[in-house]
């Protein structure tokens, strides 16, 4: 097994200073029990991501050398991966300092916790399985992109964005904010559209997408779409 290098740790340890600042700033406090939890989970996440990007250096290279992707994808990708994270963890560090809304009970906090865990493997899994699991909307070419059936992929089309709308979801249940499902539910609305536009994508461009369409039904959540 292919052991990760010190670099491929930088955009880890980037991301959660980025997490940190926007829960701890907004906040006004380091003793905040809730966000040590949401830290910890995320950066299990990403070394658990990390790992599998070492034993695929490929896939490693697509993803770190970000090729051009569709025109659409660009201010999508920017608010699912940076803008909507960041209003919802500052919103919820806001709620925690000025008592917006009501602390949920500890069983949503907990069930957060769960659906945060399965949502991050999920992911994992999917990306194990998908050798062309990219971080932009391309057809790739250059790399014989081919239709991908194995793992979750045989329940679900896009079973990466299925996990990372749950843990989206998840994180006003970990961070115990209601106001905070706001940005997190725009954040995971907006992930659905860019589903609905990169599975229009492969099905008009990549060979064997549409068949595959029609045998596995559900892009995103079984049995609702």
């Amino acid at each position: 097994m292919r052991i990760p290098t010190l670099k491929q740790f930088v955009p880890v340890v980037f991301s959660l200073a980025i997490t940190s600042v926007c829960l701890f700033g907004s906040s006004g406090r380091l003793n905040w029990s809730n966000a040590w939890v949401l830290l910890g989970l995320n950066f299990a996440a990403s070394v658990a991501s990390t790992a599998l990007l070492s034993r695929n250096p490929d896939l490693l290279a697509e993803r770190s050398n970000v090729k051009a992707g569709k025109n659409w994808d660009k201010p999508i990708v920017a608010i699912v991966v940076l803008l909507g994270p960041v209003a919802t963890w500052t919103t919820a560090g806001l709620d925690n300092r000025f008592h917006w809304s009501d602390r949920m009970p500890p069983s949503a906090f907990i069930a957060g916790i769960v659906v945060a865990v399965l949502s991050a493997a999920l992911v994992a899994w999917a990306m194990d399985s998908n050798k062309f699991f990219s971080s932009v909307v391309r057809i790739q070419k250059d790399r014989g992109h081919v239709v991908v059936t194995s793992g979750p992929y045989r329940f679900v089309r896009h079973p990466g964005y299925t996990g990372m709308s749950a843990f989206t979801l998840a994180t006003p249940l970990i961070l115990n904010s209601q106001w905070a499902f706001v940005p997190a539910v725009v954040t995971a609305a907006i992930t659905g559209l860019r589903t609905v536009l990169e599975d229009r994508t492969l099905n008009h461009e990549l060979e064997g997408y549409a068949d595959y369409a029609r045998r596995v039904k559900y892009r995103l959540a079984p049995p609702i779409w």
